[in-house]
């Protein structure tokens, strides 16, 4: 494990959780690969091998529809996001790709100003690294809770 791949992830986690819970959301699917394998998963589910996900897109364009529907058909309660994202673990790295473990931790904030632990867990990724620049081809992002909101409306 090198000191630059832990910075090169801990920039792009940094971006990554700045883009969602600062609402700009169409920019989010552009920190992922074109062909990208992006699901939210239990911790149970994901233990047992059980391939089905709460989310699941497996392209960029899947991503953008994703945001698309929010902006423009879905219905829910206005609410942001904070993540506290940890040191990532670098499990691999090798021939430009990084696979990585890192803990997340996210509260949700109404629009009446309640906050509340909104979801824990870890996510675990494989990057494609080009020189200082890193995308995101696989993300899965594993949540500690079998319980969701119905709410989860916003990427994690």
């Amino acid at each position: 494990m090198t000191q630059d791949a832990i910075s090169i992830i801990n920039r792009l986690h940094s971006a990554y959780a700045r883009c969602i819970d600062n609402g700009d959301l169409e920019r989010w699917p552009e920190f992922f690969e074109e062909a990208c394998h992006y699901k939210i998963t239990t911790a149970d589910n994901y233990t047992q091998g059980l391939e089905a996900g709460v989310i699941f897109a497996n392209t960029r364009g899947m991503l953008r529809d994703r945001i698309a529907s929010l902006r423009e058909a879905n219905i829910y309660e206005r609410h942001t996001y904070r993540h506290f994202i940890s040191q990532p673990w670098i499990a691999l790295e090798e021939n430009g790709q990084i696979k990585s473990e890192t803990s997340f931790f996210v509260v949700r904030v109404m629009r009446d100003g309640t906050t509340d632990v909104f979801a824990t867990g870890r996510y675990l990724d494989v990057f494609t690294v080009d020189g200082a620049t890193a995308r995101i081809r696989e993300r899965i992002v594993v949540c500690d809770s079998s319980r969701f909101d119905t709410l989860l409306a916003l990427p994690l």
